[in-house]
C-alpha cells in the first residue's frame, strides 16, 4: 500500500483530504505541524509527502529541506496559498517535486499525486511488475523468480521485501521501516528474521553468497540491495 505523509495545519483541509486519499486507496498519516512531521519522518518511511508550506513551528519549506538531507527520490507535493515564481522557485529549491496552489479541486490533487509516484518508480520495474538483474528476474504478480540455477516460487512475505529494497536501491532500509511495509504495525520478527531473508536472496540470486554483491545487511542500521 501506498503510504503517504499528509501536513496541513488547516483541520478542515486535512480531515478531507485524508478521508479523499484513503477512499483513493492510500495509507496516509497526517499531522498539523512541522515538527510533527519531522517527527514522523524520522521514525517512518513514506512514498509521498504532501506538505503546506504554511505551517506553525517548523515551515513546510524546512520539513522538505529537512527530508531531502536524507532522501533525494520519494516525491513532494507542495501546496500553497502563495502563486509568485519567487514562491516556486524557493520551493524547488528546497526539494519540492511539484505545486498546487489553493484552492484547489480534489481531481486535480488526485492525478498529480499518481504523476509523481509513476515518476517516482520509474527505473526500477523492467516491464510491468517485473525487476531483472544479473542475469536474474522477479516478478512481482506472480511471486516467482527466475535465476541461472532455474524458476521459482517466491513467498509473499519474501516477494515484499524484495521489492522494498529494490524500489529504494542504492539506499539503507532500516529495519523499523521494514517491518511497517512488510509485516504490518502487529507483528513484529526478530532482527534475526530479516537477516534470514536477506541470506535466502543471497543464495537465490548472488553468484558467490558469502561475497554478496547485491543484498547487504548493514549492522546496526539496516539492510541495502545495490542495484
Amino acid at each position: 500500500m501506498i503510504r503517504i505523509l499528509l501536513v496541513e495545519d488547516e483541520d478542515a483541509i486535512r480531515d478531507l483530504l485524508k478521508l479523499n486519499l484513503e477512499l483513493e486507496g492510500y495509507e496516509i498519516d497526517a499531522v498539523a505541524n512541522g515538527r510533527d512531521a519531522i517527527k514522523k519522518l524520522n521514525g517512518a518511511h513514506f512514498d509521498l509527502l504532501i506538505l503546506d508550506i504554511m505551517l506553525p513551528e517548523i515551515s513546510g519549506l524546512q520539513v522538505a529541506e529537512h527530508f531531502r538531507l536524507n532522501d533525494r527520490e520519494t516525491p513532494i507535493l507542495m501546496l500553497t496559498a502563495k502563486d509568485t515564481s519567487t514562491d516556486r522557485i524557493t520551493g524547488l529549491k528546497m526539494g519540492a517535486d511539484d505545486y498546487l496552489t489553493k484552492p484547489f479541486v480534489l481531481e486535480e490533487l488526485l492525478l498529480r499525486i499518481q504523476n509523481l509516484l509513476r515518476r517516482s518508480q520509474k527505473g526500477t520495474v523492467l516491464s510491468g511488475d517485473t525487476y531483472a538483474f544479473n542475469g536474474n528476474e522477479i516478478n512481482f504478480v506472480n511471486y516467482s523468480a527466475t535465476t541461472k540455477n532455474g524458476t521459482f516460487e517466491l513467498t509473499k512475505k519474501e516477494a515484499l521485501l524484495l521489492k522494498l529494497l529494490i524500489d529504494r536501491k542504492n539506499e539503507v532500509v532500516s529495519r523499523q521501516q521494514i517491518l511497517q511495509s512488510v509485516w504490518g504495525y502487529d507483528v513484529y520478527p526478530s532482527t534475526r528474521t530479516i537477516d534470514n531473508f536477506i541470506l535466502s536472496f543471497r543464495k537465490y540470486f548472488e553468484t558467490d553468497p558469502k561475497v554478496p554483491e547485491y543484498f547487504h545487511s548493514i549492522r546496526g542500521v539496516g539492510y541495502k540491495f545495490v542495484g
